[in-house]
């Protein structure tokens, strides 16, 4: 066995693997005769390379997209202007046990800058629930991130004093 069917068969693979890649290439008889053929390549490259296509261009990078959870405040996040302002109703359990002071209460401002979360995270309990019950009704600017409204996770305060 000689040299040439091996050839041969290589050739013929190579013209099937180009074929259903779509690119021409010459007959097996062109490339076993010994003659040279225009299919390019690297010496010791893989067979099949295709110097006519060129590379795909590459893809441009995605828009950058607004973040998948409720952002903070802070670096370029700015804190949202209220345009919507609720006065606590001071319980009347608090006002008579003369309690007063300050609630602190983490919200979350939806995309359309209403309140769609608060959680109190410093607590006095007889004043609690009113502060939750204002806070709820606050309005706020909407946050824009990448040109997109977002939700924004924020902690307001909601003062109680006895005047």
């Amino acid at each position: 066995m000689g040299v040439e069917p091996n050839r041969a068969r290589a050739a013929e693979l190579l013209r099937r693997a180009n074929q259903l890649r779509g690119v021409q290439t010459p007959d097996a008889a062109t490339v076993t005769r010994g003659t040279t053929a225009p299919v390019g390549g690297v010496a010791g490259g893989v067979p099949g390379g295709s110097p006519a296509v060129p590379p795909p261009a590459a893809a441009p990078p995605p828009p950058a997209a607004a973040p998948p959870g409720p952002v903070r405040v802070g670096g370029t996040i700015k804190a949202p202007t209220k345009t919507k302002h609720v006065n606590a109703v001071y319980p009347q359990i608090a006002r008579s046990t003369r309690v007063q002071g300050v609630v602190f209460v983490e919200t979350v401002i939806g995309p359309n800058g209403k309140v769609s979360g608060a959680k109190v995270v410093r607590s006095i309990p007889l004043l609690d629930q009113a502060a939750l019950e204002a806070v709820r009704q606050w309005e706020f600017t909407p946050t824009i991130v990448n040109g997109v409204a977002v939700p924004l996770v924020t902690t307001v305060t909601v003062t109680f004093s006895l005047q």
